[in-house]
């Protein structure tokens, strides 16, 4: 069973996001749980961890964090991205795509729970934020943007019921 445990406001600085993207074909088992464990056995995070600078760190809290990157548009082919937040101006090495994030506002739920019972809740949390007097917002286009952070230690270290932490993340007004 999983829990929200925690919402909270972000601010996010402008940053580039870089990774690699996959869609629905690029499933397994209805996730990319595969796709995951390819990054960490091809060290793709190696190259990109290198870029984040100790300004940056400062600037935004989460930076170190590994980054599941959706957007969703309707009559459109779902992109979900591998990697990570980076400063924005990071020379991006060329095995990865980026695009560039302006300032944003996040709003953030903490999901604990055995990890294989916490993916796939980004409408729970978009509806405890709703709930909390929050409006999410996409690109204008219609394009949905939500990102699961997994960040250290809350998704690392298991409690002593063997639940961790999963950061959903949803952009607001």
């Amino acid at each position: 069973m999983y829990e929200i445990t925690k919402s909270y406001i972000q601010k996010m600085p402008a940053v580039r996001f870089a990774g690699i993207r996959y869609g629905d074909e690029d499933r397994t088992n209805g996730g990319f749980g595969l796709k995951w464990m390819e990054w960490f056995e091809q060290a793709h995070f190696d190259k990109l961890e290198k870029l984040i600078t100790a300004e940056f760190k400062e600037e935004y809290q989460d930076a170190d964090a590994y980054i599941g990157f959706m957007k969703y548009k309707e009559n459109e082919p779902f992109q979900y991205w591998i990697g990570m937040f980076l400063p924005k101006d990071a020379l991006v090495p060329e095995e990865y795509e980026y695009f560039d994030i302006t300032d944003s506002t996040l709003g953030v739920c903490w999901i604990k729970g055995i990890e294989n019972e916490i993916y796939c809740k980004e409408d729970k949390c978009s509806e405890r934020l709703v709930s909390e007097g929050y409006e999410t917002i996409d690109d204008g286009d219609g394009t949905w943007r939500f990102f699961e952070r997994y960040g250290c230690p809350r998704f690392t270290q298991k409690d002593e019921e063997g639940r961790v932490i999963l950061d959903i993340c949803h952009y607001i007004k």
